[in-house]
């Protein structure tokens, strides 16, 4: 066996600049609780995986000697949910205050996508499956 075991993810950390303005965010859009915090982070659980939010202050830790780059320099990726109604999901966000990037739109490989971003510009698109 690899030293990388089953190379499955189990934690992603978003490095954010205001720890309770994530939080309320990740609790208003996604209706979830984390499963811990402390002054510095807060871990909210997403099926098989968790998200962990850091104060982008204690990243250096972390990624040292990497930086961390700044909100304003442009996203890198998204997280992707599947959902059987991306319309009434959409719905269900706006009613949770969280404004969309783009979307609803049919792409052209058979996916309905929308797009939102939190406060600190972690972009997650909502996907289903179109036919």
């Amino acid at each position: 066996m690899s030293v990388l075991g089953m190379k499955k993810i189990e934690f992603i950390t978003l490095f954010v600049e205001d720890l309770p303005r994530a939080k309320s965010f990740y609790e208003t859009a996604f209706g979830s609780s984390p499963v811990f915090e402390d002054p510095h982070s807060a871990v909210y659980p997403f099926g098989n995986l968790s998200i962990n939010l850091l104060v982008d202050t204690e990243a250096p830790g972390l990624i040292g000697p990497a930086k961390v780059a700044a909100r304003e320099a442009g996203s890198r990726f998204q997280f992707t949910i599947p959902v059987e109604d991306v319309d009434g999901a959409c719905e269900e966000l706006r009613g949770r205050g969280v404004s969309l990037l783009n979307g609803p739109l049919d792409r052209p490989w058979g996916i309905r996508t929308a797009c939102f971003a939190d406060p600190d510009g972690h972009i997650w698109e909502l996907a289903q499956q179109l036919g």
